[in-house]
């Protein structure tokens, strides 16, 4: 598999600790990771006994040959250690005289297995009799410390935890990048740190994944399995906010991380029941050498997912409620503040709050509205978006989009607009208000947009600027549109601002800072991660300045060009920029 960065997501200013802590596994941390590790060994278990029964079933009885090996006869084993002393012995007669032959220990004085005797092992520590040796071997006296801080001659003492603790400091004015990396099949989380004013864009730490990332959420409520979750030691309330990444695998479980401990060996909360749906195991078809493995079909449950998590949407109103949409064709809330530990003795837990069956295939997104935080909009690859209020699904509305879709956005600055980027490169534009409940009625877009040439795998809207969009696509560009309303013609008029090839492969995602108004991140198939100030381009900042200035912001152009990076190759990331018109 090649390396690949399939998901990004800020976090902005101010919210991660200054100083993030180190994990610390105690008693009530041991007790929850007891009962993960018990349900991987049993799944470990599970697997060898299956692998043992499909082994036995082909013929192949490796436990059953080594037990008839262990019956053979020792007699048929000829030591080779008494055939190399006897041929030694007839080899040693022709010696030659210049050299003295060495005398061979008698085998009478030594007891038989104990051939050890000969290099006297018993007086090894004993050193009185070993002269000294060496330069310094006659002076006495010399005193050895076993570190500096001890040695009262050193006087500028080593602080490796204050050294350590300065290194991993995040200042309020520091952004935090998480990104979910896949390099020579090992997947993790890379937690970087974007410092705007001195153009600065480092690793700070990182997490590693059990399995394939493919979704990111930030959210800064506490899940109740967290320890940021328990009361401090010293007395008090627990902590209302955190700063914590929710992450969708190929696993149909969602784990929960806190971005403020570096370290971590477990998430702080997982959603779902590995118990259950990781139990499955590979089985061998046909009796030949070479064989394909299928997996066996998990039964559909209504309290957790049972296939890949494709997308996460965090609602910033209820703060304890996260949606997900699976390839198993739902879509689950979650409650956070509700417990979802598994005791490894049968507890069945308490699962995803509500499920929803409002697709016939793979849903790909999801996403609260903010203005309105109880509907949700998800997309599927069964061509359709829908949008219900999560009270009552049954009375939700839709549109049909042609094509797959590939990720949509709610629109900050309208209630009831939404976008869709579909697989065949086109962005769609819909009211939800003119959509009908019927899907096989018509539903017609308010515009469609030819973004690009391949998929529209990445979309965001600027949530400080309106009618700003970004798009991101696998003909490996980044786009940035600007959305206007001609108030003559009563459309939306949508021209292409600036175009750029960010040297990041295949486009995968495209996301816009939660603090600067025209800077977002970018991220793709060749897994790097950029970030890219759109103030930089000349035709940005005549198109985009008088709305940036509308919404009380300031541009501010970087010496850097405009691009950011951590790469040191030289690989040209400087692509086309132009401004030519989108499709009404």
């Amino acid at each position: 598999m090649s390396s690949l960065i399939s998901s990004v997501a800020w976090v902005r200013r101010g919210v991660a600790s200054q100083h993030p802590t180190k994990y610390v596994l105690d008693d009530q941390e041991l007790e929850r990771v007891s009962a993960l590790a018990r349900i991987e060994l049993e799944d470990a278990r599970k697997e060898l006994e299956q692998a043992h029964k499909a082994a036995e079933a082909m013929g192949k009885r490796a436990e059953g040959d080594e037990a008839d090996d262990a019956d053979d006869d020792d007699s048929a084993w000829v030591d080779e250690d008494e055939n190399e002393d006897e041929d030694n012995d007839a080899m040693d007669e022709d010696v030659p005289m210049d050299q003295d032959e060495p005398e061979k220990p008698s085998e009478s004085k030594a007891p038989k297995g104990d051939d050890l005797e000969q290099y006297n092992l018993d007086d090894y520590d004993n050193d009185d009799a070993m002269p000294g040796m060496g330069p310094f071997s006659n002076i006495k006296g010399l005193t050895y410390y076993r570190n500096n801080d001890e040695d009262p001659y050193i006087t500028l003492k080593e602080d490796d935890e204050a050294q350590e603790r300065e290194e991993l400091e995040v200042l309020p004015t520091d952004n935090l990048l998480v990104v979910a990396k896949t390099e020579d099949e090992i997947s993790q989380l890379e937690v970087y740190v974007y410092d705007e004013s001195e153009e600065n864009l480092y690793v700070h730490h990182d997490l590693m994944l059990p399995s394939f990332p493919l979704c990111l959420e930030w959210l800064d409520f506490p899940p109740v399995s967290s320890p940021a979750a328990r009361p401090p030691p010293d007395g008090g309330a627990p902590a209302q906010f955190g700063n914590f990444i929710a992450v969708g695998t190929l696993d149909p479980e969602i784990e929960i991380w806190s971005l403020d401990v570096v370290e971590a060996m477990y998430p702080d909360m997982v959603l779902g029941r590995p118990d259950k749906t990781a139990a499955h195991v590979p089985t061998p078809l046909g009796t030949g050498k070479k064989k394909r493995k299928k997996t066996k079909a998990r039964p559909a449950s209504t309290a957790h997912h049972v296939d890949a998590v494709l997308g996460l949407s965090w609602n910033r109103t209820h703060r304890n409620m996260l949606a997900s949409a699976s390839a198993d064709r739902t879509v689950k809330l979650w409650d956070l503040s509700r417990d979802p530990t598994i005791n490894g003795e049968g507890g069945e837990g308490q699962g995803a709050l509500r499920s929803f069956d409002v697709h016939k295939d793979k849903v790909q997104a999801v996403q609260w509205n903010q203005a309105d935080p109880t509907v949700l909009l998800t997309g599927s690859y069964d061509r359709t978006v829908r949008t219900f209020d999560s009270r009552a699904p049954d009375a939700g509305v839709g549109a049909v989009v042609g094509a797959d879709v590939e990720a949509l956005r709610w629109d900050p600055w309208e209630t009831h607009a939404f976008y869709v980027s579909l697989e065949n490169g086109l962005v769609v534009n819909f009211d939800a208000r003119a959509l009908p409940s019927d899907l096989s009625s018509p539903s017609p877009a308010r515009f469609t947009l030819a973004a690009h040439d391949g998929a529209v795998s990445a979309l965001d809207i600027n949530p400080h600027v309106r009618g700003i969009i970004a798009t991101g696509g696998t003909d490996k560009t980044v786009k940035v549109w600007n959305v206007t309303e001609d108030q003559d013609l009563g459309k939306r008029q949508v021209s292409l601002v600036t175009s750029r090839d960010l040297g990041v492969g295949k486009v995968f995602s495209a996301v816009w800072s939660p603090d600067d108004p025209l800077t977002l991140a970018a991220a793709g198939s060749k897994a790097k991660l950029q970030i890219w100030d759109i103030g930089a381009n000349a035709n940005a900042r005549k198109v985009l300045g008088p709305k940036v200035a509308e919404a009380g912001r300031v541009l501010k152009e970087k010496q850097s060009g405009g691009v950011i990076s951590v790469a040191t190759d030289d690989e040209d990331s400087s692509g086309d920029e132009d401004g030519d018109e989108g499709e009404e």
